[in-house]
């Protein structure tokens, strides 16, 4: 993990962790030493940074217990589930996605909305395409990245283009959110079309610029604790974490909305 990156998740973990010491034990019913074993969490690689300082807190809390992530796709998450890959919990970008895994039985409780989050452009440091606004998704001359349209990013970008009335030109459509925005950071593309976290996440990288078409797709992001968690007690620790008021305040730290 870079350097920076580390410093945020430490930056983000360090409420929780006070939170955790302040809480107390014998009155705590998922206090240090009643969870033990492996949590195994599957969540949209745009939790990336708030999920590992969560997983940071909850081991930190909970002494037994390793929290191990797995960050991709939505659907990809979503694809793994239904054919039986062993996890805990997850946390997805989009009802849509969570709907394949509840629909079908897959999760020990009705999925729960704990943030929002919202769209935003993407240009490198300096913005050397002189990008302004989301019609230079159209121009030929530039060099664009979008999300697949089947990853709740890029759903939420054909809906934003659908409003704007705008026939994008991506030069690449990359599987996730994270690979998406590694094509800004490493300056192969002029623009892409991100989560405002992920630009927030990037730091001095990456320049982000707001687009009023960005409201017309606001992703809920649900998350549930799965029926056949190998450890279901530590799964439904970890989801009541996430929606606590310090998992919140993680959370909301990284640019995302509460509900």
């Amino acid at each position: 993990m870079p350097a920076a990156r580390r410093t945020a998740v430490a930056a983000l973990v360090l409420p929780l962790l006070v939170l955790a010491g302040c809480r107390g034990g014998d009155d705590n019913p998922t206090a240090s030493g009643d969870l033990n074993g492996k949590v195994v969490v599957l969540a949209a690689s745009s939790l990336t940074e708030p999920f590992t300082a969560l997983g940071k807190a909850f081991e930190a809390e909970h002494q037994g217990t390793t929290v191990s992530f797995s960050f991709a796709a939505s659907s990809e998450l979503a694809t793994q589930i239904e054919q039986g890959a062993p996890a805990d919990v997850f946390a997805s970008a989009s009802p849509a996605t969570m709907a394949l895994v509840s629909d079908a039985g897959d999760t020990a409780a009705e999925p729960v909305t704990f943030v929002r989050n919202t769209l935003e452009i993407a240009v490198p440091a300096g913005n050397p395409g002189k990008v302004t606004g989301l019609d230079a998704f159209a121009d030929e001359g530039l060099t664009i990245a979008l999300c697949a349209p089947e990853v709740p990013c890029g759903a939420a970008a054909d809906k934003v283009f659908t409003a704007a009335k705008i026939t994008p030109k991506p030069d690449t459509l990359e599987s996730d959110v994270k690979a998406t925005l590694a094509k800004v950071t490493l300056g192969e593309v002029d623009a892409a079309l991100v989560y405002k976290t992920d630009v927030l996440a990037a730091g001095d990288k990456v320049e982000g610029i707001d687009f009023p078409e960005a409201a017309d797709a606001v992703n809920d992001y649900p998350i549930a604790a799965l029926a056949d968690a190998p450890n279901p007690d530590a799964a439904q620790a970890f989801v009541d974490l996430v929606m606590s008021a310090g998992g919140q305040k993680v959370l909301s730290e990284a640019g995302f909305q509460l509900p």
